[in-house]
């Protein structure tokens, strides 16, 4: 065997017991997690990328079999691709819209502020759901 074939099995087996190292690490902290509470994920910001970062993960839990809902605050009766779409594909999914749209549109306060009363009362029931395992609140803030 050439020394270079050395170095190599060297390399590799140090690897190997490395990743052993990490995956037992691992392993044992997961096993460990037996409680179960829930995350909150808050995203602000300008530009774009929030909505659907919140879309992805309703997506995501649905690919593995979680019941989501969506609560879309602001967004108003006009459609949108991310809700024209989950409509069809998962037509039992709640997503509730709060009617009245962009305030800057409608410009009246009493109407905005009883539309967004409307649809956060949707946001309540499902909140309390246990049934729901990830909830979309798009636009809450």
């Amino acid at each position: 065997m050439s020394d270079e074939q050395i170095t190599s099995v060297s390399a590799a087996d140090k690897h190997k017991r490395k990743m052993e190292k990490m995956k037992a690490s691992v392993d044992a902290k997961i096993a460990k997690a037996t409680i179960e509470r829930g995350v909150v994920v808050v995203l602000t910001g300008k530009g774009k990328g929030k909505s659907s970062s919140g879309f992805g993960m309703i997506l995501r839990a649905l690919g593995h079999g979680q019941q989501a809902a969506v609560v879309q605050f602001i967004k108003g009766a006009e459609g949108t691709g991310e809700r024209d779409f989950l409509q069809r594909a998962v037509p039992a999914m709640p997503f509730h819209v709060m009617e009245t749209g962009f305030t800057w549109e409608t410009q009246n306060m009493e109407t905005d502020r009883a539309a967004a009363q409307t649809v956060w009362q949707h946001a309540r029931h499902l909140l309390a759901d246990d049934r729901i395992d990830v909830l979309l609140l798009d636009e809450l803030t």
